[in-house]
């Protein structure tokens, strides 16, 4: 498997593997949303990788820019949105792999903060750590039932609770569908 960064001409099929991960209509909604995220100039600067395997491309993450309103001082910082890897493919360790890629990728462009909203059994093998806790809140609020699904990865050390302040995402994952249950 090999982990690279991702173009324009592969927009399509970076579409496919974001609507097979999801299925059904959550699939469609998200694969719209890769679309629109690659489209949304307040989303730059990107970052874009795929996992290819035997020349096919099988998973994809996507990193974009956010703001930390209310924030003491100014750091950089990106949303993890979204991650999909393709159903015969998962449970190998390719999403943590692209994960772990892009984190190590954005800490050496001197990234402080990267964010997710997702499932709290899986990113935490990854690093990442309840946000609402330690003072960062989402663009919309959480349901206190989902609390630990908002979460942040400090890449800089001591950032993570120094920093405070609400999350402001690109314009196109800043609708409150995204953030809903």
């Amino acid at each position: 498997m090999r982990i690279r960064t991702t173009g324009d001409a592969e927009r399509a099929e970076i579409a496919q593997v974001h609507a097979q991960a999801f299925g059904g209509n959550e699939g469609g909604v998200i694969a719209n949303l890769v679309e629109e995220l690659l489209d949304d100039p307040t989303a730059r600067p990107a970052l874009s990788l795929g996992a290819e395997v035997e020349g096919r491309l099988v998973g994809h993450v996507l990193f974009t820019m956010v703001d930390i309103a209310g924030a003491d001082e100014s750091v950089q910082a990106r949303i993890l949105a979204p991650l999909a890897v393709l159903p015969e493919h998962q449970g190998r360790g390719i999403g943590c792999r692209l994960v772990n890629e892009g984190l190590q990728i954005l800490r050496d462009a001197g990234v402080a903060l990267v964010f997710v909203l997702g499932d709290p059994g899986y990113y935490p093998r990854c690093g990442f750590v309840p946000a609402g806790v330690r003072g960062f809140d989402a663009p919309y609020p959480i349901p206190e039932k989902n609390a630990d699904a908002w979460m942040v990865q400090g890449l800089k050390a001591d950032v993570v609770g120094r920093i405070r302040g609400t999350v402001q995402c690109a314009e196109a994952l800043s609708q409150p569908e995204h953030w809903r249950e």
